[in-house]
Order: C-alpha cells, then structure tokens, then sequence
C-alpha cells in the first residue's frame, strides 16, 4: 500500500492531540434550496454522496499503526472508505433554528475523530427554517491545512444551479502537480524519514542570519516584564491561557464583505486589522465583563499561508504572525492604529525571511507552545500569543449543491491547553462568516463575544463608514440599516450559539448582521 510521511507540522498536530483537546477544524455551511425544490432534496443528496466510495488525495488518507506512529508518522491511501461511515444524514426537529443548529455543530465538533480511518466526517443537517440545510465537516488539521481544504471544498461545489452532477469533495481528482521524485521515497518510513530531514537541513544554513535576529527579538519579548507588543510572549496569561475542559461553546456572525472593504479603505488599513479591531474591541468588552481584563494588550496569533498557489498537496503550509488586539485601548481609532501599526511590523519581518528561514522561524514559534503541550504544562506557563485569529480568504461568487445556494460559511477551529479561544474568519461571495469557538468551563456565557463583535463594528462605523444624509446624526444599533460607500444592505438577524454535549447555553440576543449580496472580488490583506 503506498504511503506518504508527514511534515513537521502535522506531526505535531498528532502529538498534542488529547481526550480535552482534539485537533480538528472544519466548516459549518448553510444552503437556501429553491422554491420549487423536492421536499427531499436533503435525502436525495445523502444518497448522492454515497455513490461516491472512491475518495482522492487527501481524502483517503489513514494514519498508519505501529510502534513508530508518533515519531515517523505516516498515511496510508486507500481505495476505497466506508463512506456511509464519513457521510452521515441528520435532523433537527424543524423548524430549527439557529440556536438549535449551533448546539448540534458544538456536541459534533466536541467528538475526537476516528484514527482507524481517514480521520474526516462530513453531516448533512436538514429540518432548518426557511427551507434551508446545512453541511457540516470536520477533519484533522494533521490531514490538511484550513486554506487548502476550503479550496477543495469550493472546488466541488458547482458555480451553476443547474449542475446536478457534481462529486463530493472527497471524489474530485487532485490536480496533477510535476514534482521531483528521489530514491529515498522507496525506502521504508525511518530511513526516508531520516534522508528528508537531512535534505532540509542543507537548506536552513544560509537563512541562519535572518533567523538568528528574529530569534533575538522573541527571546527579547519572552524575558521582558513590559513585554514587546506585537512580539511572540509579549503578553502575559489571561483567562484565555489556562487548562481547559471537553465542553465547548460555538457562536457566529455574519457581515459584509463590501462593507469590511470600505471600512478599511477609510481607515486606509487592511481588511484583516478591521476584523483584528472588531475581535480586539469585543474582547476588551466581554473580558471586562466577567473581570478579566488585564492591564497588558492581548495578542492574537494570526495564521498566514505560505502554500505556493500551484501546491495542490496535504498537510499543513502555514506559518504565525504575532499582533497586537489593542485590549489596552479604550478608544477605538487609537485601538485600530495600534493593532495596523503592530501587523506591518510583524509582515515585515517575515518578508524578510527565505523559504528555510520561515520554516525555522515556525519551529521557532511553535516548539515551545508544541513541548508545553506534550508534557503536560499547557496552560501552565506564559503563551507564545493569548489567541489565535485566522481570516481565510473563499470563494468569490455563489456556490450550489444540487440546485440550493450556499448562503454563509462558518469556519469551526480548535481549543488546546492555554488556547481557550478560538476566533475564525471564512471569506465567501460577500460575506465574512466569523466563527467563536470555546471552552464552556473557561469562558462563561461566550455567546456574549459574538454580540460585542457586533457592536465594535458599530463603533468602527460610526468613525469610518459613509452614512448616507438619512442616516446623518443617527446613532448605530444592532438592527439598523447599514451602508459601505454607496451600496446599502439590510441588516439580518441570524446568528448560531451552541454548548457542547447537550447543555444548555446561555440566552443571547444576535447581532446584527449584513445581508449576503454577491461580490465579484475578494478582499486581501
């Protein structure tokens, strides 16, 4: 059977795995069927999917068994999977709401996932209001990368609603990449493994002057009471960073895409610091809250891919960043200021780096966050950032399957030890699906962040935005009518909140959030 190693990376991921803290991302996708669709769409596309047993790259991946799994792990590709294992039909008791639908994703996203087969599930989820579905999928971040695997689920959707056709994501061919083939990829998994890193190594001594300085600077932070903001360890433990629980709480929001793009051309900011500056706003508010807000600025860890855009491979590209939330800052301009001020400063250095130099910077970054984890003092020492956000870029029109539009993506990411949060960005047509993902232990009433988001936009709006002459001297709401340069679109009130396993989640009003208008671009940062 062939097999294939993984990285670095995706080893790592493996080994921190742990009973309160699996490693697996995913989505949570809503779909709108057509008026005239048949009352059992849903069903008919279950029994579609499971057509499908013959899976591709990385689809098909299994984590080999023997004793050297955790030190030179590696896939074994399949020919065929259980598919009506991976492919499961569920319900909720309709008409189900978004409440309804959020506490499901949270007890599925709760469960680990199987390692005696490919370790990915994908639930298709009917009884919605508003004759709507939802897909939702979950996969090991071992297995691949959240920008890649978003890709390959675009990929499978079709750009026409007429196309009834389409395979699943897990039956469409890999595109063919030309790749350098070497005698060490017949040896047994020990000695490729060994040749591998060898090979690296040669690559890593020329970067060595530019990793060196990087190096200083976080052992700079990492020694410093003050801290460096914007550095690695600048900041000290929060309630975000200690030990966590199998419980989680899920929540949502959706925005304009139009809407973050005039904002932050007003600002003359990037997209990513205006999503930056509404988590970093709704955090200072919620932590502030439940008396938690510490004197220091939080840091948020932002992932950034580092994938050629012609590498269709598995596992992970990706390296960090490390920026400032302005949690510190009371006053939202000077807030927004600080956080574009801290993320040029971390682009920067990392331009600076060669391909070798970013691969060791990464090591750099993650080792002690990784070792902390492995022995157990996760969550027990000061964290390299107080929380990750990642904003993803999607697919820039209206995606079908089987005739019923795709109205949002709500990206699901993962919690560990000292990491109790978890905020994720989706990009799809015009929308920005965020996605709060945390412990229920550790965060009380969660469900309360995706509110504040709501209205630390409001507050960026009421510096940044163009108001039209009717809405001149009126005061933002959560359910007012909202406008990006000369475009308008109705606020909407839908949101998702669940609690893990069945208990029951706090009460929380949405907020708001802008109407799903189809963009033909697709905003950068």
């Amino acid at each position: 059977m062939e097999t294939k190693r993984l990285n670095l990376v995706d080893t790592a991921w493996l080994n921190v795995e742990t009973e309160s803290a699996p490693m697996q991302v995913g989505g949570l996708l809503t779909f709108q069927m057509p008026d005239d669709a048949p009352a059992d769409l849903p069903r008919r596309i279950v029994e579609h999917y499971h057509a499908f047993n013959k899976a591709y790259s990385p689809w098909n991946h299994r984590l080999r068994s023997g004793a050297m799994r955790n030190v030179t792990p590696e896939w074994e590709l399949l020919d065929e999977i259980d598919i009506e294992y991976h492919v499961q039909h569920s319900a909720l008791p309709a008409p189900g709401g978004e409440r309804e639908l959020g506490e499901l994703a949270s007890r599925l996203h709760s469960h680990p996932l199987d390692f005696s087969r490919p370790p990915w599930e994908c639930h298709l989820i009917e009884g919605l209001s508003g004759n709507r579905f939802a897909l939702y999928i979950k996969l090991h971040h071992s297995l691949i990368d959240g920008v890649r695997g978003m890709k390959l689920l675009a990929r499978a959707m079709a750009d026409n609603p007429e196309d009834t056709k389409q395979p699943p994501f897990w039956a469409v061919k890999p595109k063919k990449k030309k790749r350098r083939s070497s005698p060490d990829e017949a040896q047994p998994g020990l000695y490729r493994a060994v040749a591998e890193l060898v090979g690296e190594a040669r690559d890593q001594v020329s970067s060595l002057p530019a990793f060196a300085s990087t190096v200083r600077n976080m052992l700079k932070a990492a020694r410093s009471d003050a801290g460096t903001a914007g550095q690695p360890f600048s900041s000290g433990s929060s309630v975000l960073n200690g030990r966590i629980e199998p419980l989680r709480r899920y929540a949502t929001q959706l925005y304009s895409l139009t809407e973050f793009k005039a904002l932050a051309a007003s600002a003359d900011v990037t997209i990513n610091d205006i999503v930056l500056a509404v988590c970093g706003g709704a955090l200072r508010r919620y932590l502030r809250d439940i008396g938690e807000l510490p004197d220091k600025p939080l840091t948020a860890g932002i992932p950034v891919s580092v994938r050629p855009a012609d590498d269709d491979e598995s596992g992970n590209a990706m390296t960090f960043i490390v920026a400032s939330l302005g949690t510190d800052t009371q006053g939202v301009r000077e807030r927004l200021e600080s956080i574009a001020a801290s993320t040029k400063r971390a682009k920067d250095k990392l331009r600076k780096l060669s391909a070798a130099g970013i691969t060791q910077y990464t090591v750099a970054l993650m080792a002690p966050y990784v070792l902390s984890l492995i022995t157990g003092m996760g969550g027990r020492t000061r964290p390299v950032w107080n929380v990750t956000v990642s904003n993803l870029p999607g697919p820039e029109g209206p995606l079908y399957i089987h005739g019923a539009e795709m109205e949002a993506f709500y990206p699901t990411s993962l919690v560990t030890h000292g990491q109790a949060l978890n905020i994720t960005v989706h990009g799809y047509a015009d929308t920005l699906g965020f996605g709060f993902i945390g412990c229920r232990q550790t965060l009380p009433s969660m469900q309360r962040l995706a509110v504040y988001a709501g209205e630390a936009l409001d507050e960026l709006r009421a510096i940044y935005g163009k108001p039209t002459p009717k809405d001149e001297g009126s005061k933002a709401s959560e359910s007012a009518t909202t406008n990006s340069g000369n475009k308008k679109t109705t606020a909407r009130k839908r949101s998702t909140a669940g609690t893990a396993k069945g208990s029951t989640p706090g009460s929380t009003k949405p907020a708001s959030k802008s109407a799903a208008r189809k963009s033909p671009r697709r905003g950068s940062s």
